[in-house]
């Protein structure tokens, strides 16, 4: 297992695999729609990929401080599950053959861990390939 030193005298070792912890990231498309990304932490969205994901022409990231008066959540801790509207959301195919996933539980520092079929159920959501390769 490997440890991470932050320099100020903590040592932070990861529990999770990366593979099963998913960040939460909200973009709008050209039509002005919102939509909601879910990809692996170690991983960054393609915007392209995730455009055609959600039939939009192209889509960009919020800026961070659009995201606590659209969603509900801040910065660090925004999770696809209770935004105040519920938004097309897309998690990466990699989480469809997974036993779990972990995503934000809505605060800094809360994650859940769930099955991503019974997660994409609950904010149907759809499975894409939405990563920079």
């Amino acid at each position: 297992m490997e440890h991470y030193d932050w320099n100020d005298g903590w040592l932070f070792t990861p529990v999770f695999d990366p593979a099963i912890v998913f960040k939460t990231l909200v973009a709008r498309g050209a039509s002005k729609q919102y939509y909601v990304f879910d990809v692996p932490v170690a991983e960054n969205l393609d915007l392209k990929k995730a455009a055609k994901a959600v039939g939009e022409k192209s889509i960009e990231m919020i800026h961070q401080k659009e995201l606590l008066p659209l969603t509900g959540y801040v910065h660090g801790g925004c999770s696809p599950v209770g935004m105040k509207k519920l938004f097309p959301t897309v998690f990466h195919s990699s989480a469809e053959n997974l036993a779990a996933m972990i995503v934000s539980a809505g605060k800094i520092g809360y994650q859940v861990e769930l099955a991503p079929h019974d997660l994409a159920a609950l904010v149907r959501a759809k499975f894409a390939d939405i990563i920079v390769e």
